[in-house]
């Protein structure tokens, strides 16, 4: 869970980490983890901090201060290790969009060693997850946003990883579009034992089961389930709580 009483291995754990751009702090003893099977919410306002988390997760990054373990492998010490248990899905699109669906999936799947004969199974299995496979020889380009974000999602779940990054993978989508993703990516959780981060300002996003983490100028401000949270602001909605949070604070 978001705090420490699991004994298991956690797919994420941030132990005080803290990182600056000059003298601008952009995340202050940021500390957390997550286990398998949980899906965590990242909420904050824009400037909170949460792309720079991002960042030092997946190594964009060097932080500063504080450790960071995927899977119990210190993305520091461990890079390879660590980073191979990590699916990401950024809020810019990284396809080629002169490649086909299944060019681009293959080309992933080659980077990380995967065979073709596997790669084949995987792919098929994943795009018909996400009904997805019939398009798979149409070039990238000639997709729509939500389309091409299924397709990230796909390329992202290929080499099997234990933790799913989600950076605002919705903006921009249509409520249909955002409503498969949200749910497709919340059975990967409840079905497949897949650990979640995921970034995002839109409340209707939120399961009931899920975990919260509300960050604000660099700090946690709140962390725990949605019932932890909602009573710890003596609210009744999250957006109320969101707002509680981080309003009238500069």
């Amino acid at each position: 869970m978001i705090g420490e009483r699991s004994s298991q291995v956690a797919a994420l754990k941030v132990e005080n980490l803290s990182f600056s751009y000059g003298r601008k702090k952009a995340l202050d003893q940021v500390s957390f983890s997550i286990d398998p099977s949980e899906c965590t919410i990242l909420l904050g306002p824009n400037g909170a901090g949460k792309s720079t988390l991002f960042s030092l997760i997946t190594r964009l990054y060097d932080s500063q201060d504080g450790k960071i373990k995927l899977c119990g492998f210190d993305v520091k010490k461990q890079t390879r290790q660590a980073l191979s248990r990590l699916g990401v899905v950024f809020q810019q699109t990284t396809l080629d969009m002169d490649l086909t669906v299944m060019q681009n999936l293959y080309y992933h799947s080659a980077l990380h060693g995967i065979g073709r004969k596997t790669a084949a199974q995987r792919i098929q299995e994943e795009l018909e997850r996400l009904d997805m496979y019939e398009r798979r020889s149409e070039r990238v380009r000639q997709l729509n946003g939500g389309h091409r974000r299924r397709v990230e999602i796909v390329r992202a779940l290929l080499h099997k990883p234990s933790l799913l990054l989600l950076d605002e993978p919705t903006v921009g989508l249509d409520v249909s579009s955002r409503q498969s993703i949200v749910e497709h990516v919340h059975r990967l959780v409840s079905d497949y034992g897949l650990a979640v981060l995921w970034a995002t300002h839109l409340i209707d996003e939120i399961y009931p089961e899920d975990q919260l983490i509300i960050l604000h100028q660099g700090k946690i401000k709140e962390k725990g389930s949605v019932d932890v949270v909602l009573k710890a602001t003596n609210t009744s909605l999250i957006s109320e709580a969101f707002k509680q949070i981080t309003q009238g604070e500069e």
